[in-house]
């Protein structure tokens, strides 16, 4: 149910230059959607009462992401004020009047993290009544994070020799404006809150922008919290991975193998054989049924929804496919692309979207086909291209045979029957229609529809040029063979005539003639 008391804000103004891009980088994909993305279906799952984005930079390709995922969300442009606490003043002002319960604050570029942590801090919160809760790590290398700092501890209150870890929170100092003594801290802010909606309405316009970068921190409401006498919560995480932030391509590959290991964890105790999950990459989207299994260096990009019993690899990449109960494909790209039950793919086949391979059908060894419909039980065993065209059940196509749709300037379709058996390098110039049980000869180029149950053949005779290489190439390795050969062949024929003539002498010897 709704929580009528919760509203989330979004932080997804930040410019993201580290990413060194033209994307934005919260648009970067991750298990094959927007770093976003992630962010906005947990926020869906905590199902708040009103959730605010707040955007800035490249918004609108930014908004048509948000809006798809939260259709009911609203939009906040922050203004020329830069920092993360004018963006969430902002944000603030945008939700209703009325509105008296708990703000919670993440930002955009933290995708692993989840509904139970999130939940288990809207939990903490509202048990212990602080004016703010915020979820804290700690990490061996804090460099680059804001620190928090706790009031003074006896020695006695520092495990593992850990600065401040259970002593009173009393503020927020970001990196660039910490004192060495600080730096030493490992205790690092998460950049995810919990406030009370009447503490931000009255203390967000006292934040300052008297920092190193010369924005308002949302950080500094900590302090203001403490001067004003009200309790702050700080909340670890188990795990610092949950809350890692993405600012750079090295950290967004460190979140993606993080994200796959996860993955592939989830769906090999769901009952899928994944051999090698170190070059397994499985997209969050894609689906499986029990008993599927992944060979190395597989990837199962976008939708892609695999069937029980199938098996996919090694060295196969298929996005937004489907493939059927029991189905084998391997060394093989396909995209939007369907599979049939018991369908043999591969190695080295290229499938093009809307490629229709039906049940017990075949794509074979250095195939490509584009918007064909291959029906059941049909193969197109090796080294073929078909384009635009629909053959029916039970056919055979040849060897190194091409689909010509193209002419320049349109595109026609080609029409194969059902239980066709099409000799090898043959060429289809579309449009043309094959009909049921025809037949064609080799290198037959057919530029005519070919009734049912005809044979399909060009009739050229064959002319060969006695001593076209002497005559054209003479000098050459090819000259030099052919002499050779010919010099050969006529030594045999030599010596065939003279054994001929010598058993001839001898039986005239035995008769007495």
């Amino acid at each position: 149910m709704t929580d009528s008391r919760l509203a989330i804000i979004i932080l997804a103004a930040g410019q993201g230059t580290r990413m060194k891009s033209e994307t934005p980088k919260l648009l970067h994909t991750l298990a094959g959607i927007p770093i976003v993305s992630h962010v906005l279906a947990t926020a869906r799952e905590l199902d708040a009462a009103y959730t605010v984005a707040v955007v800035r930079h490249e918004r609108d390709a930014l908004v048509t992401v948000i809006t798809d995922e939260l259709p009911n969300g609203l939009i906040v442009d922050q203004d020329e004020i830069p920092g993360t606490g004018r963006a969430v003043e902002q944000a603030i002002a945008a939700l209703p009047d009325d509105f008296d319960g708990d703000v919670l604050v993440v930002n955009g570029d933290t995708p692993m993290l989840d509904v139970q942590t999130l939940a288990g801090l809207v939990n903490e919160h509202r048990q212990g009544g602080a004016a703010a809760t915020l979820l804290s790590a700690y990490l061996d290398d804090p460099s680059g994070y804001g620190r928090i700092v706790r009031a003074a501890e006896t020695e006695g209150d520092r495990p593992n020799g850990r600065i401040g870890r259970n002593g009173r929170v009393d503020r927020i100092v970001e990196h660039r404006d910490a004192t060495d003594s600080e730096l030493a801290i490992a205790e690092i802010n998460a950049g995810v809150y919990l406030f009370g909606v009447a503490e931000l309405r009255d203390l967000l316009p006292q934040l300052t922008m008297h920092n190193a970068q010369g924005e308002k921190y949302l950080t500094d409401m900590i302090e203001l919290l403490r001067r004003a006498g009200s309790d702050v919560t700080v909340l670890p995480v188990s795990e610092s991975w949950l809350v890692a932030g993405i600012n750079d391509r090295a950290q967004l590959s460190e979140a993606a193998a993080k994200m796959n290991a996860l993955i592939i964890r989830g769906w090999q105790l769901a009952g899928v054989t994944v051999q090698d999950p170190a070059t397994t990459w499985i997209d969050l989207k894609a689906t499986f049924e029990p008993d599927v299994t992944l060979l190395p260096g597989t990837q199962i990009k976008g939708a892609t929804v695999i069937a029980r019993g199938a098996i996919v690899g090694p060295d196969t990449t298929l996005v937004d496919c489907e493939v059927g109960e029991g189905a084998i494909v391997k060394r093989t790209d396909a995209t939007l692309s369907v599979i049939g039950a018991g369908a043999e793919v591969g190695p080295f086949s290229y499938l093009r979207p809307n490629t229709i391979l039906g049940a017990k059908g075949k794509i074979g060894t250095f195939v490509e086909t584009k918007n064909a419909q291959i029906g059941d039980g049909s193969k197109v065993p090796h080294l073929s291209y078909v384009g635009d065209a629909h053959i029916g059940v039970g056919s055979n196509i040849g060897a190194g045979s091409i689909f010509a749709n193209y002419n320049g300037v349109v595109k026609s379709e080609t029409e194969v029957g059902s239980h066709v058996r099409l000799g090898s390098h043959n060429v289809f110039v579309a449009p043309v229609t094959i009909g049921d049980g025809a037949y064609s000869g080799a290198g037959t180029v057919v530029r005519k529809n070919v009734p049912a149950g005809s044979l399909a053949m060009n009739i050229a005779p064959q002319r060969n040029l006695e001593g076209w290489v002497q005559a054209h190439r003479a000098g050459s390795a090819a000259d030099t063979a052919a002499q050779a050969a010919l010099a050969a062949q006529a030594a045999e024929a030599a010596l065939g005539e003279n054994g001929k003539s010598t058993t001839t002498g001898e039986r005239a010897d035995r008769t007495g003639e």
